[in-house]
Order: C-alpha cells, then sequence, then structure tokens
C-alpha cells in the first residue's frame, strides 16, 4: 500500500507483475480476425497441433490494435528452433545474438523467436554493456519482460481471439505514450538500437516518449557507436521507410541520435537549399509509403547525400578536375566517409552512383545523347532525381521540363526536341544550294553520325556506364575513308583505290 503511494506521489506507473498477464477477449481489443495474415495462422495452428504454445507478437498486434495491417507477422512459441524447423519444409535457423526460425511460404517469411529467459550475468558482453550473445530460453512472461516497450509486449492467438498484455500496454496505446519495459539505462546498454527504434516508433505512431524513457537518450547516444554498422543501417533504413521519414530525421535530431549516423546532416538541413531538396525527397518517399508502392533505398540515401556530394564535386572542380572524374572522386569519399557509421550494401552504393554520375549527362541534349541516357537501367531514378533539383531551385526547371517532355514523347517529336536543344532553342538555318559542299550531306541518312555527334558521343558514356559483366563492349564505328585517298597498308580493296 505504502509503495503504491509513493509511486503514485512520484509520478512512476505501478508495475503490475509480469506473470499475471490480462487476458482481453475479441470484444475487448477489437481486433479484425480478417486483418491477420493466413501464413501466421498456418505458423500458430502447426505449432499448436504439434503441442506448443503459439502466439502473433510483438508490432504485428500493436498494429492490429491500433487497426493497421502490419506488414511483417513474428510468431513466438515455446518450441526450440530446432523443433520449429522440423514442423516446416522451408525452415531456416539463422541469428547468432539470438537463434530465431525463418519460415517461407513463398516470398513471404514469418519469424518464429523462442520465448526468451531473464538475461544471465554471465551472458557474452562487450566493455560498454552491450549483450552480444543471449540464447536463454523461458517462459512467456520472462519474454515479455525481455522485449523492449510495453506496446511490443503484446500476445495475440488467433485461435481464442485473445491478446495477452503483461505490462499495460493496451493502457499506453490508449494513452499513445512509449514506454520502454525496465530501467531505461540498463535496457539502453543492453541493445543501444532501442534508442533509434524509441525515436522510430514515437514518430511514426506519433506517440509521445514517456518521461523517464526519453531522459538517458541524449547521454548514452555514443553507445551507438559500438553497434555493428550493418544492424545500424537496416534500422536507419526501416526509419526512412517508415511512411514518417521527415518526422523521423526530426525526432533524431531532437533526441540528439543524428551525429554520426549521416555526418553533416545538420550542415545540409540548415542551408536553405539543402532543407528544401532533402525535405521533397523524403515527402515523396513518405507518398510512396503510404500509397503501398516500393522505394529505392538507393534512391532515398542518394537524396540525403546529395548534397555533401555537390560541395565535394564543386571543390574539386575548382582544384582542376574535370568534371566527371571529379563527380567520382566527390561520390567516392562521401559514401567512404559513410561507410564506417552505415554500412551500405554494394548494390545500394552502385545504384547511388549511378544516379550521381547521370546528372551531368542530363545537360547533354544534342545527338545521340538523350537517346543513350533514356535506354540506361537506372534512368527513371536518375530523371526523379533530376526533378528533385530542379524543384529545389538547384538548377534551371527548364532542364527537367525538357526530359519530361522528352520522356513522354514520340519519336518524331523526340528528333524535334533534340534539334531545337543541340541549335540552341534557334530554328535551323535554310537549307544550302545544291552543289555545295553541305548540300552534298543531304544523301547521308537522317540516323547516320555526324562529326558533330561523333563529338558529343565520347569516352564519357564508357566511364560512367562500363559493359555489364560478361557484356561485350560497344562496337565503335568505322569512318569510311576518303575518296582517292589509298590506306596506309595498301590492303584495300580496289574499289576504293
Amino acid at each position: 500500500m505504502i509503495k503504491k503511494f509513493i509511486r503514485k506521489i512520484l509520478g512512476v506507473k505501478s508495475a503490475r507483475p509480469s506473470n499475471e498477464p490480462v487476458v482481453l477477449g475479441a470484444k475487448d481489443h477489437g481486433i479484425d480476425p480478417r486483418m491477420v495474415s493466413n501464413n501466421a495462422i498456418r505458423v500458430t495452428s502447426t505449432l499448436q497441433e504439434a503441442g506448443f504454445e503459439a502466439f502473433v507478437v510483438g508490432g504485428a498486434v500493436r498494429d492490429l490494435l491500433l487497426g493497421v495491417k502490419p506488414k511483417d507477422f513474428d510468431v513466438a512459441t515455446n518450441a526450440t528452433p530446432e523443433q520449429v524447423k522440423r514442423l516446416f519444409r522451408r525452415a531456416f535457423i539463422i541469428g547468432r545474438r539470438f537463434q530465431i526460425v525463418h519460415v517461407m511460404f513463398g516470398q513471404d517469411l514469418l519469424e518464429v523467436t523462442t520465448f526468451r529467459g531473464t538475461a544471465t550475468d554471465n551472458a557474452p558482453k562487450d566493455e560498454h554493456g552491450r549483450v552480444l550473445r543471449d540464447n536463454t530460453f523461458g517462459s512467456q512472461a520472462e519474454d515479455a519482460e525481455r522485449r523492449d516497450f510495453t506496446i511490443n509486449a503484446m500476445y495475440y492467438n488467433p485461435a481464442t481471439q485473445e491478446v495477452l498484455d503483461y505490462h499495460g500496454g493496451i493502457e499506453d496505446i490508449r494513452a499513445k505514450t512509449l514506454r520502454i519495459i525496465g530501467q531505461p539505462e540498463a535496457r539502453y546498454r543492453e541493445d543501444p538500437v532501442r534508442m533509434l527504434r524509441v525515436v522510430r516508433f514515437a514518430a511514426k505512431l506519433k506517440f509521445s516518449i514517456e518521461r523517464s524513457t526519453a531522459e538517458p537518450i541524449g547521454v548514452m547516444a555514443p553507445l551507438i557507436d559500438n553497434v555493428p554498422a550493418a544492424r545500424v543501417f537496416d534500422e536507419m533504413l526501416k526509419l526512412l521507410t517508415s511512411g514518417q521519414a521527415l518526422a523521423c530525421l526530426q525526432q533524431l535530431r531532437k533526441e540528439g541520435l543524428h551525429h554520426g549516423l549521416l555526418p553533416m546532416l545538420d550542415v545540409v538541413l540548415e542551408q536553405p537549399m539543402g532543407t528544401k531538396f532533402v525535405t521533397l525527397a523524403l515527402d515523396s518517399t513518405d507518398k510512396r509509403v503510404m500509397a503501398g508502392k516500393t522505394v529505392s533505398p538507393g534512391f532515398l540515401f542518394a537524396s540525403l547525400l546529395w548534397h555533401q556530394v555537390l560541395e565535394k564535386w564543386q571543390a574539386y572542380q575548382a582544384a582542376g578536375e574535370l568534371p566527371i572524374p571529379a563527380l567520382h572522386l566527390a561520390a567516392d569519399e562521401v559514401l567512404d566517409s559513410q561507410t564506417e557509421k552505415l554500412a551500405i550494401q554494394r548494390k545500394i552504393g552502385s545504384d547511388m552512383r549511378d544516379i550521381w554520375a547521370m546528372q551531368p549527362r542530363f545537360e547533354r541534349r544534342n545527338g545521340k545523347n538523350p537517346y543513350k541516357l533514356l535506354e540506361h537501367l537506372r534512368f527513371r531514378a536518375g530523371y526523379d532525381f533530376l526533378l528533385l533539383r530542379c524543384a529545389s531551385g538547384e538548377i534551371d526547371r527548364e532542364l527537367g521540363d525538357w526530359w519530361t517532355a522528352f520522356y513522354e514523347a514520340d519519336e518524331t517529336v523526340r528528333a524535334e526536341l533534340v534539334s531545337v536543344a543541340s541549335s540552341g532553342g534557334k530554328k535551323k538555318k535554310a537549307a544550302p544550294r545544291r552543289g555545295s559542299r553541305a548540300a552534298a550531306q543531304d544523301d547521308v541518312p537522317a540516323d547516320a553520325p555526324t562529326d558533330a555527334d561523333e563529338g558529343d558521343e565520347s569516352d564519357d558514356d564508357e566511364f560512367l556506364n562500363p559493359p555489364a559483366e560478361g557484356e561485350a563492349p560497344a562496337r565503335k564505328r568505322r569512318r569510311r575513308p576518303r575518296r582517292g585517298r589509298r590506306s596506309g597498308g595498301g590492303n584495300a580493296p580496289a574499289g576504293d583505290a
């Protein structure tokens, strides 16, 4: 009684005994069973028929309670990873820190975890207290205590449509409050990524962070430097593709977590043009996520880091470097600085380079250059990136309008657009008189390369877009020898002599 009174005075929430969950029926929680994945039901029912306990758990339950269809479904069970694996044809045990099972149904992946037990003092940790490996199994109550936030520590049984709530998650969902389970400092030290998850959930769900949960973040933020870069990258990708990317970045800055994750992001966001560009990119990403469309991580990170590349690109050119090599040097420098903090995957890094490398090529609108760029595998991403640059005021909108017209036009209109762009927007000169040297070129087919075209199609194309692995290099056109001049080796056919 006295303890309860003290907690009330201090504003501390009374902790419910972890072994006594609140059980809510279908009428109490209001989950629509039609929103539950058929494959999740299949996994839980298979485990239950084999004599095990099995529940949908974590973020899926949270989203179902909020009336949102979950993107992913996780299952928790008292079966060990080996027992789970034996029940499913396509099941794979993964994980070092804690073993889990991935169960595949076509392209659908479900994560099945065994109930985790209470953390032991002899579990391997680094010098900062981060748990490196912990395969201790336990009861459902212990598993609930090991989860990070109260809103993620609820269990839903599709067979009975009951929700088991161990730590007041239902109350916090209704109050739109994000609260960590246990002592915040200890939980952040165990896994510093939880600080990034606080930010993501608060921004995505528009929840407030409970005071004691938020207070240690600013002081403990440097612990994220000790987390493997691959884990940080995965969490940042989830944060940026949450549908509330801009809100997440703003929350990162508010909680002091942005330092080191995206170096110099503060500098970019303090520049009017940089702020507008990043805002437009993130807003576009959020709209795609909300519309159920896919998001390209390469495009997203290329947008966030573009003004760093742009600044270094201009610096290299000012130092005397040619534009194309300068751009590649700038891209290398920025990506190298990021790899130390965010383990950007090679495929994503390659996409980022392609998007950046296409930007100067959009300036070349004469000859065959626009047609060749249109065939680029990443053209659409590069084109969308160009439009962002135009919309932010970085470059003239006329360039984006021209490419929009060229992209949407038929072959006839495209030829006219290229002709006008090649002549600098001026009308063509009157046709030369017959018999002149210029008139002699009238018989040349329209698609034959001219000297001007050949000059424009420089070796930059091979530098920017080398042939794919296993693909032969493009064959270069051979000039026809002029009449009346013998070839150097004396082996030319008689007709050419």
